[in-house]
């Protein structure tokens, strides 16, 4: 989550004023079953998918999950062994998704519950795993049991969301107050979320909600909530979904104005659904944790955890800044191998689309993505980054839609083979389809696409570069040398971000591995070395 969720602004219609709490909470027991998938497979890199942007199969402008199963062929050729899929499930802002209003039921504008079956089954026939957003800390004000709580103060519902008529000074959570009065708010609120009165103290219906007032935080103290939480996890793992990204889960606990962020009984919750998850063989889970990423990151907490700001050095040192190289080379010494790295992603504050970060520079382009694919962890490349597809123009600097347009497939995108049949997408297309479109990279043996395939043949082929440790690094102004090791099998990188020629020593005996065409004991200006090593 982050603070451009603050400016979703939604109204309350007469139907969800009128909801009850009509969701499923049905106990359901776990059917944990071996998974199919290579024992590997959660460290090999994964694809981060927004539904609504990746292919529409029914002419409405909108992506769906018919839409991405015709796509998953692609995927395979591109050597994806896992997708990451924003949320999926109902929700009341849909283009946004994390403002659920039903956890066991797919967003209709996606789809059915057997579209979802397709799905998983046809991935793993391609050997790819399915990883689903999952939003525990909140709901959508439209969640039917929030709505049946506001009704009626006395309601068992009432329990499940955070209540307190006087909250207290000191509150401040990215520069708002995260206390809304029920009342009158959000229900006729149109406007942002600055113009919003404080709730006045001594009201009994003001509530928090951490990311604004649409979407209410969970009471995560209360045991039928947590129950809730995992027997709907419990839901989509039997159903042979591969595991989840957590959203949010340093927010799961506030215990006072100055003690709200990742609290010790937000990292319990946590160790708990991870083990909840985990119980599935070949499970795997990677969670949002922003303030302290490399402690979620160990198996003691998540398991896994995106590693947050390092996103930021990659594209630096891309772009030649010498501090940014060795920053790089100090985070993997001690870097978990659990981290999931990544150049950018559905969040504005990650930084925008790689391509308009980098403003077109191919070669500074590749060597951000060598900079993460050939390095420990897991990988989580942004639909299009293959391609570099670029972003679109937003409403504001907080605003997520520059990152969310639509796949560029073809040059024009419309018409059968691009995202839509229909004269209007959901959203404006990316401004440099034409070249940068799924289809002409293909057939271009230079481009982007090819390699980013390379590179990821080149790391599913190397149980160094998949598995191994980080050694020997050296860093020589902008040129950056490691190795990856994993039992007798080692691996040489090397990397020159700089405009210049830089000297390179290959030990005796070693194998080029990529580029294949390369020679000499020089590295060129903005180029990229990998070399099979003798065993020691």
């Amino acid at each position: 989550m982050n603070t451009a969720k603050l400016l979703t602004c939604l109204t309350l219609t007469a139907a969800a004023a009128a909801a009850t709490a009509q969701i499923d909470t049905r106990p359901v027991p776990p059917e944990p079953r071996a998974s199919t998938l290579s024992p590997h497979w959660q460290h090999g890199v994964f694809m981060e998918i927004f539904v609504r942007a990746y292919q529409d199969s029914d002419g409405d402008g909108i992506g769906d999950l018919k839409g991405l199963t015709r796509r998953l062929d692609y995927l395979q050729k591109l050597g994806v062994s896992g997708l990451w899929l924003m949320p999926i499930t109902a929700s009341a802002d849909r283009d946004h998704g994390y403002a659920t209003t039903d956890y066991r039921a797919i967003e209709p504008q996606y789809g059915t519950l057997a579209d979802f079956d397709e799905l998983v089954r046809e991935a793993h026939k391609r050997g790819i795993g399915i990883v689903m957003d999952y939003v525990i800390n909140h709901a959508s004000h439209q969640f039917p049991p929030f709505q049946a709580a506001l009704k009626d103060r006395a309601s068992p519902w009432r329990s499940w969301f955070v209540w307190n008529p006087d909250p207290g000074p000191g509150w401040d959570i990215w520069g708002k107050l995260p206390w809304y009065d029920a009342a009158t708010q959000p229900w006729t609120f149109t406007g942002l979320l600055k113009d919003l009165p404080p709730p006045k103290p001594g009201s009994p219906d003001i509530y928090f909600g951490t990311f604004g007032p649409h979407m209410p935080d969970f009471n995560m103290r209360n045991p039928d909530v947590v129950k809730y939480h995992e027997d709907s996890l419990r839901f989509w793992l039997n159903r042979g979904l591969d595991g989840y990204r957590l959203d949010a889960v340093p927010h799961f606990i506030e215990n006072n104005a100055k003690d709200w962020n990742d609290q010790p009984e937000s990292r319990a919750l946590t160790k708990r659904f991870q083990d909840l998850i985990k119980s599935y063989p070949g499970r795997y889970v990677v969670c949002e944790a922003t303030a302290e990423p490399i402690a979620y990151g160990k198996p003691e907490l998540c398991g896994g955890a995106f590693a947050f700001n390092q996103n930021y050095e990659i594209v630096k040192a891309a772009k030649g800044e010498p501090a940014a190289v060795q920053k790089m080379a100090d985070y993997y010494r001690t870097m978990a191998p659990t981290m999931a790295t990544f150049l950018h992603n559905h969040d504005i504050f990650t930084g925008r689309r790689v391509w308009d970060q980098l403003y077109g520079d191919e070669a500074r382009y590749r060597l951000a993505a060598a900079s993460y694919l050939l390095l420990p962890g897991t990988p989580f490349i942004y639909y299009g980054e293959e391609v570099g597809q670029s972003g679109i123009d937003g409403k504001n600097a907080d605003d997520d839609a520059p990152l969310r347009a639509p796949m560029s497939w073809t040059p024009s995108n419309r018409g059968p083979g691009g995202f839509t049949t229909s004269d209007q997408p959901y959203r404006p297309l990316a401004l440099n389809r034409s070249r940068h479109n799924a289809e002409s990279q293909q057939r271009e043996a230079g481009s982007l696409f090819n390699f980013y395939r390379q590179l990821i043949a080149l790391r599913r082929a190397s149980p160094a570069l998949t598995l191994g440790r980080y050694e020997a690094d050296r860093v020589d102004g902008l040129v950056w040398h490691f190795e990856r090791v994993h039992g007798r099998e080692r691996v040489l990188v090397a990397i020159n971000y700089g405009d210049t020629p830089a000297p390179l020593a290959v030990p005796a005996g070693a194998r080029l591995l990529h580029p294949t065409n390369a020679s000499g004991t020089t590295l060129p200006p903005l180029s990229l070395r990998v070399y099979r090593l003798e065993p020691r």
